[in-house]
Parts: C-alpha cells; sequence; structure tokens
C-alpha cells in the first residue's frame, strides 16, 4: 500500500536540509495493515478484527469466517460441532474438482462450505449453520445440503430452533443436478421443523443468491439480514446481461428487500447476538401465570353465554352528553394516541417485524412479537401518524394489501408458536388506490377475515379510534372486540354513508346518528364486549388512565382464553360472529 511520506528527514552537521530515501519498504509487521476494498483506505487488521469485521473509516462490512462468525454469536466454548468429515463427491466427473476441494480444505482448514452443530446463546441451546464464502463461495453442494438437512433433523428431534447463516453464490455448478435437489432436501427438512412448531431463524449475509436464496435462506420465520448485503436469485450482473438495462443503485441490498417486504428486519452486527437472544426469549415455551383457582373457574365456565360480558365504564361515567357525530370527530383527533403508543407503554421487548414476504412492507401496520406481563405474545397495530410527514409515510393509516398480508403472516407465525393475537384497530377504511385494486385489497381483507376466524390461538381486538369498514374487521375478527369510549365501528365513514343513501355528503352529521357507530351503541347491540372510558382530553400525556384498566382486562382475558383447547377457540369464535 502506498503512504505518504516515503523518505526520511534528517539534518547533516553543517549542512542545510537533506532527504535520504528508505532503502526497501516501510517497517511494517506483517499482516498489521490491510485495504478497505470499499473505501481504500489503511486499516489496521486487530482494530478490524476487535470491531467486529467492520472497517472503521466508511462502516463496510468484511466478511466473516464460519468459525469467527459462531465466536460473534454464541457464548464461549458452548459450540459442539456436529457432521465434521462428511465426503464430498464428484457426481459429474467433473475435471479437476478433486484437486479443486483438496486445495480449498488446504487453504481455509475446512472440510466443506458450511460449519454446523450445537450452541447456546446467552444460555439459550440452539442448532447453528454457518456458511463460509471462502470455500467455492459457499455453493450448495450435496454435502452442504446434507449438513443443513441432518442439523435441522437432529433440531427437530431435540426440539431446538435452529439458525442459519447464508452466503453463497448458489447451487454448486460442479455438481449438475445433485446440488440443485439440495434445494429440495433443505427445505422438505425444514418444512417438518416448522410443523413441529419450532423457531427457524434465517440470518443473510453478503453474498446470498441463486438456489440457496431460492431454498433454505428464505423460508426462515424470522429473516434478519446485515446492512448492505447483496441478497437476490439472479445475480445482478446476469440480470444486467438479460435485459440490457442499468440496475437501479441499490437494487437486490437488505434495504431494497426490506422495502419490498421480503425480511423482517436489517441488524447490524454489533447487536446482533443480542437479537437472536431477545427472539430466542420471546419463542421459549412458558406456562402463562394463571392460578389453579382462575384456571378451574375458567374451565367450569368455558361454555359461557355469547355477547354482553359487562361494560368497562367507571362507575358515574355512563351517559356522558356527548352525540355521534361528536364522537366521530374525537375518533379523528390529530394528538389522539395512536397504536403505536399503546405497543410501547403496554409491552416490553417489543421486536418489529417487516413485510408481507411477497410485495411490500406497508407502513400502515405495525406488527411484531412482544412480553405482556412475562406472556410473549403478537402484537399488530394499523398505524396512524403523529404528524403530517408520518401521516403521509403511514398513508394515514389505510392499510394496502401488503399491510393485510403482512398482520396475516404474523397472525399465522402467532398460531405456529401457540401466541396470543392482539391487535389494535385505528383506520379510516383500507387504502382504495389503483395499485391496491391491482394487488388485489378485496381478496386479503377476505383472506384475514378467513383465517382470523379459525386462528387456534386467543385473538382480541381493541378499537382505539376509527374502526372502517371491512378494513377493520380485517383486523377485528376476534373472540372479543372492546372499544375505547370516542371510537367508533361502521360499515363506512358518515360522508360515505350520506353520499350513497342521501346522495349528500354534507349530511355526515345526520349518518353517525342513524348508523349507531358509537361504543356505547355497538355495546348495547352486542357487537363489542367491552368498552373503555376516556379522559375528556384523551392524549399521551394522560394515556396512562386507559392503559391501567387495559392492561388489568388484558391481563384477564389472556388467563381466561389460554386455558381454552384449539377446538373450544374456534368454535366459540364462530358462535360469537353466528349469533350477529
Amino acid at each position: 500500500m502506498k503512504l505518504d511520506n516515503m523518505f526520511k528527514k534528517t539534518r547533516l552537521s553543517g549542512t542545510k536540509k537533506s532527504y535520504i530515501p528508505f532503502s526497501g519498504r516501510p517497517e511494517v509487521p506483517e499482516g498489521l495493515l490491510r485495504k478497505c476494498n470499499k473505501c481504500g483506505g489503511a486499516i489496521i487488521a486487530d482494530d478490524v478484527k476487535k470491531g467486529y469485521y467492520i472497517c472503521p473509516k466508511c462502516g463496510g462490512y468484511f466478511r466473516v469466517h464460519a468459525y469467527r462468525r459462531i465466536e460473534m454469536v454464541t457464548d464461549q466454548g458452548s459450540f459442539e460441532e456436529w457432521d465434521l468429515n462428511m465426503e464430498t463427491r464428484n457426481p459429474l466427473n467433473y475435471k479437476g474438482y478433486e484437486e479443486k476441494l483438496e486445495g480449498l480444505r488446504e487453504k481455509t482448514g475446512l472440510n466443506e462450505a458450511i460449519v454446523t452443530g450445537k450452541a447456546k446463546i446467552d444460555g439459550k441451546e440452539v442448532v447453528i449453520g454457518v456458511c463460509d464464502g471462502r470455500f467455492l463461495m459457499a455453493s450448495m453442494g450435496e454435502v452442504v445440503g446434507e449438513k443443513i438437512a441432518k442439523a435441522v433433523e437432529r433440531a427437530t428431534e431435540e426440539r431446538l430452533p435452529v439458525i442459519l447463516f447464508a452466503c453463497s453464490g448458489g447451487a454448486r455448478m460442479q455438481e449438475g443436478i445433485t446440488s440443485l435437489m439440495q434445494m429440495a432436501k433443505t427445505s422438505a427438512a425444514l418444512k417438518r421443523h416448522s410443523d413441529a412448531c419450532l423457531l427457524y431463524i434465517s440470518v443473510l449475509t453478503d453474498p446470498t443468491t441463486g438456489g440457496v436464496t431460492a431454498s433454505f435462506a428464505m423460508l426462515g420465520d424470522v429473516i434478519l439480514a446485515e446492512p448492505k448485503a447483496l441478497i437476490g436469485f439472479a445475480g445482478p450482473r446476469v440480470i444486467e446481461q438479460t435485459i440490457g438495462q442499468k440496475l437501479p443503485k441499490g437494487f437486490q441490498r437488505s434495504e431494497f428487500l426490506l422495502e419490498h417486504g421480503f425480511i423482517d428486519a436489517i441488524v447490524e452486527r454489533p447487536m446482533l447476538k443480542a437479537t437472536l437472544s431477545r427472539i430466542l426469549s420471546l419463542h421459549e415455551e412458558k406456562m402463562s401465570p394463571k392460578s389453579t383457582e382462575e384456571t378451574e373457574r375458567f374451565v367450569r365456565n368455558a361454555g359461557m353465554q355469547m355477547g354482553i360480558q359487562g361494560g368497562n365504564l367507571p362507575h358515574g361515567q355512563e351517559g356522558t352528553s356527548v352525540d355521534a357525530w361528536e364522537r366521530v370527530q374525537l375518533s379523528r383527533k390529530k394528538d389522539r394516541p395512536v397504536g403505536s403508543d399503546y405497543i410501547q407503554r403496554m409491552f416490553t421487548d417489543f421486536i418489529e417485524f417487516h413485510g408481507d414476504r411477497y410485495y411490500a412492507d406497508d407502513k400502515a401496520i405495525i406488527g411484531g412479537i412482544a412480553s405482556f406481563h412475562g406472556r410473549p405474545v403478537t402484537v399488530i397495530a394499523q398505524a396512524k401518524g403523529t404528524n403530517t410527514k408520518e401521516n403521509i409515510e403511514r398513508n394515514f393509516g389505510m392499510p394496502s394489501p401488503d399491510g393485510y398480508r403482512k398482520a396475516l403472516r404474523l397472525m399465522k407465525q402467532a398460531e405456529k408458536f401457540h401466541r396470543p393475537v392482539i391487535c389494535f384497530v385505528d383506520t379510516p377504511g383500507a387504502f382504495c388506490g389503483l395499485e391496491a385494486e391491482e394487488r388485489g385489497q378485496g381478496e386479503a381483507i377476505a383472506r384475514n377475515i378467513y383465517e382470523m376466524s379459525g386462528l387456534k390461538v386467543p385473538v382480541l381486538s381493541i378499537i382505539i379510534g376509527e374502526g372502517g369498514s371491512g378494513g377493520a374487521l380485517a383486523m377485528a375478527t376476534a373472540d372479543e372486540v372492546w372499544m375505547l369510549e370516542n371510537s367508533i365501528y361502521s360499515i363506512l365513514s358518515p360522508e360515505g354513508f350520506a353520499s350513497i343513501l342521501w346522495k349528500d355528503s354534507s349530511r355526515a352529521k345526520e349518518a353517525a346518528k342513524v348508523m349507531r357507530l358509537t361504543a356505547e351503541d355497538l355495546y348495547q347491540q352486542g357487537i363489542v364486549e367491552k368498552v373503555f372510558w376516556e379522559p375528556e382530553e384523551y392524549t399521551v400525556r394522560n394515556i396512562h388512565q386507559v392503559i391501567t384498566p387495559l392492561e388489568r382486562e388484558l391481563e384477564e382475558f389472556l388467563n381466561r382464553y389460554e386455558v381454552m383447547s384449539r377446538e373450544e377457540l374456534t368454535e366459540r369464535r364462530y358462535q360469537r360472529f353466528r349469533q350477529l
């Protein structure tokens, strides 16, 4: 590498300054300095190793060897390697393949392109597999596929979560169709692991492409990625040569995939172990904190009658003189608490997951996993913003099909791991735009209602603001629906109702009264089970006055519903709507 000062300055007695050149190269210890292949800067190798293999100058990520990766994310001394000495065949008798493999074994110290085994992360046992790009770009041949399949099978037998770190150029060309079959083998093993209700976390690093992307890498219950990692099926060069166009900046990078709904989160390397630990903690099997008396009481009453079980308006607050139109206005107030406010204050350890795995990450829906009083739960909220910029970003709380599909993905994930689902409903209605229709808005809403009706875990929906039309029902097909005092729930907006039936949207105030859309009206009709009082000027500053009773009732809800069998849950939910 170049040094700015290649000469040594000295003063010779009785003469002016002279410059005597060094003989040979500067005396820098071998291996001390390296050059960043991203910014070109000179960096000290030891600093990079201590800094998670991140360039201290540009923040670029270097690729990490498999064993070093395992050291970075697992507890010291906990790794037990499996299937170390499996033999790689040459099914095509490809010339020079054996020699190439032997050379790589000597150079890297690896037997193949992946290291698998069992380890602990903050004391939690996991099965882990890490691809190493030094070995034929971690391409997936027969041994790689076999090691992954065997590790996943053993994880299924021992009921352990699986974490796989992908870094690969794809299927291994030198093994032909045998390599292609590893895509099916690894995917089938993961399907059995999933059917056993076990957790799989996929971590995508640079690069993850080809047959690895089209198999185990994209099948995680949770998919994480490192910043700016190249992730895609066909490589950028192949795409450009095929379509004859220059690809946009950032195409196929982690950030692109997050925006388009294919990964849950981008996690910086120093935070990766802590993030994995938090996710694992929220998937540990825990007994709900119920007393024996509570359990027995609810089992006796499991066949309770349908309809209203009692409101939650404090004594003396019933029948306040606020008309329907005023309730509509209050439900739409700009400073009214939004879904993210409830998530932040009612739950701990919230980890937001992104994307529908099909097309996009709709920011009008926030969802993820969290803890409620020690219980793992899935929390999903229709999300309005707290200012104009946020409202535009979140489309004013009007979800697109991608948002409903994201919500459903998280609900089905909750069902797999036996987690209750808590939904916060606050939308004027589903987004009615050209692109929403193109991507199947009606189908997405219908699918949510259809699947929610049969979810085999407790489902609670709380209407905290506007509950507009099918856009609200798509997240309110629940065991119980609760409302805040000044929230509304209706077939459509009062303006739309007046416009359709009376051809005059200016009669919205009159329509609000006719529609019987207030919490009090809906409670009396048996549409909702509980109504919660609000302060007169309800903002985030006094949100605790609403959250305190909400938390108390939510605790009771979980105590009651978590003791029900799956059959009882789905039958009760069916009967709830059957009688309406």
